[in-house]
């Protein structure tokens, strides 16, 4: 990703030279023009032309300029700098200097000079931008410090562009170029700050700036899409801009393998499956914005509510298995959809404990939550089970002598006669445990009195 900010410099640094005369020396040139004492806001530095008064120092200047290697370069204008430190072209220098130190690789030099400019000259927009763009390269890898720095230079840097006045010597073409280039790197940074505190909808909004200033994008098209997805309500054009931004990736591996992995496990969450997504990266790549059918295409998975409805729908009810029987019953209050199919189930329960106008009973086998004498609280489905959870209270017909151990299994006969949704719980009643020891009977018994025979 940082491969992009690097390309954003390069563009920034490749800086025009402003104008320079020399004047001294028995030369006839005309008297040096009137210089601003400062830069007005939006500036990077003062448009007049700028004649040095001294012909050593224009020669040194003009040494320094003229030097082709990149490195080289540099160190000769920071050694001009140190010579002649309230040069005219002071300004010119350090931006020339900043420009070698891009060229010859050399980052922590680059964005350092530029810091030096912002010391002497804040309204330095030029200096501004590469500062941002390399410390959100830095807060991008966890920086906090580089965060907080490039949040404060990218809103400066949104407030100072729209007065930014083009130098002498720049032409239109290359004035807009360049104002598109920084005003894409401070929205896209002021989105990654936004992104950082949460604040979608304002992320969204900088971003969508950026990327319409740069589609190119793969940090900043990436970033929009999790602003997109995490948001509230989640925007699915979220999902196009990641498949865009695995398709701008191209052959870098790790940055396909980042964002598919953010935006795949988000697509399967929401549509149940990982069905379509291949197609939405294939056509995202020859797209350039999120097309006019993408909410129609990108289908939310059925809710629980809707799956109970359609396992009704779908099947006999009599052959649906009992923890679907619990499923289906415990939505019932979801819609009058899921009221009715409840109501089916029901039905071919009632159905199957019915033999003419006698009860049959059903056999099951629960596990013992906890249980007195006469009632059991006991879990019939696996899920159930396994949580420890009751799903049944059971009456036995007939007290039992020892009630069974919680967290035993047994079998259990009755009859399944009511249910409530939420909590789900069955009542079955006329319960019996195969095997288990009736309670005795207490007997009220006659105390016999008699009087002793007398001998």
């Amino acid at each position: 990703m940082n491969k992009v900010l690097v390309r954003f410099v390069l563009a920034l640094t490749a800086l025009s030279t402003t104008a320079v005369m020399a004047q001294g020396g028995g030369t006839s040139s005309p008297a040096p023009q009137q210089q601003d004492s400062a830069a007005q806001p939006g500036q990077d530095q003062p448009i007049n032309k700028k004649q040095i008064q001294d012909p050593a120092e224009y020669n040194a200047y003009m040494a320094a300029l003229n030097t082709q290697d990149a490195g080289q370069k540099a160190a000769a204008m920071a050694a001009f700098l140190n010579q002649y430190p309230k040069s005219i072209v002071r300004i010119d220098a350090q931006e020339q200097e900043m420009a070698a130190y891009q060229e010859a690789k050399n980052p922590a030099k680059v964005i350092e000079t530029a810091r030096t400019i912002l010391q002497e000259n804040p309204n330095h927009i030029r200096a501004r931008a590469i500062v941002t763009a390399y410390t959100r390269a830095a807060a991008t890898s966890g920086d906090a410090a580089a965060l907080k720095e490039s949040c404060d230079d990218s809103q400066k840097g949104l407030q100072s562009l729209p007065t930014w006045q083009k130098q002498e010597g720049m032409s239109d073409a290359d004035f807009d170029k360049l104002k598109n280039q920084m005003a894409d790197i401070f929205n896209g940074a002021a989105g990654f700050c936004a992104l950082q505190n949460k604040d979608y909808d304002a992320a969204k909004k900088y971003y969508l700036k950026a990327i319409q200033l740069d589609p190119s994008s793969i940090q900043d098209m990436f970033q929009l899409s999790i602003a997109e997805l995490e948001g509230k309500p989640m925007d699915l054009s979220g999902f196009w801009y990641a498949a865009k931004a695995i398709s701008l990736a191209g052959n870098e591996a790790d940055a396909v393998q980042k964002i598919s992995g953010y935006a795949k496990p988000r697509y399967k969450n929401y549509t149940g499956s990982y069905e379509g997504w291949d197609k939405l990266v294939a056509d995202a790549a020859t797209q350039a914005a999120p097309p006019a059918t993408l909410t129609a295409s990108i289908k939310p998975k059925p809710t629980e509510c809707e799956i109970a409805v359609n396992a009704v729908k779908d099947n006999d009810p009599t052959t649906l298995s009992i923890s679907d029987w619990e499923f289906v019953l415990s939505h019932a209050p979801c819609s009058p959809a899921n009221k009715e199919a409840a109501d089916k189930v029901w039905q071919a329960i009632l159905s199957k404990q019915k033999n003419g106008e006698t009860d049959v009973k059903l056999q099951l086998p629960v596990l013992i939550i906890s249980a007195t004498k006469t009632t059991l609280q006991a879990a019939i489905t696996e899920e159930n089970q396994q949580a420890k959870k009751a799903d049944v209270t059971i009456k036995l017909e007939k007290p039992v002598l020892r009630p069974p151990a919680p967290g035993s299994t047994v079998d259990i006969i009755g009859v399944l006669s009511n249910y409530t949704p939420e909590p789900f719980m069955f009542t079955m009643e006329k319960a019996d445990l195969p095997g288990a020891k009736p309670a005795p009977r207490k007997t009220i018994g006659s105390a016999q009195s008699g009087h002793k025979r007398k001998a």
